[in-house]
């Protein structure tokens, strides 16, 4: 087996990070793994329900702040 170090780990996340596995009856190297595995998995939750969330506007809304923005940036000498 290869010895792995995590630099920059202060003492007292070390010794929690050790109390977790403990508690869970768990070894270190499972629980890294558990943790990796969820933190995936959240930040996919996070992303598909951003992405596949309904609309936040009506039509009349989008048309109405586009409208709004190409004027914004006609006044103000921006490219369209």
């Amino acid at each position: 087996m290869e010895i792995k170090t995590i630099r920059d780990v202060d003492e007292g996340t070390w010794n929690e990070f050790k109390a977790m596995a403990a508690k869970s009856n768990l070894k270190m190297s499972l629980l890294l793994k558990i943790m990796v595995k969820e933190l995936e998995r959240k930040s996919e939750d996070f992303w598909s329900k951003i992405l596949k969330e309904g609309k936040k506007l009506s039509e009349n809304e989008a048309g109405d702040m586009l409208k709004i923005s190409e004027n914004s940036r006609k006044e103000r000498g921006f490219r369209e």
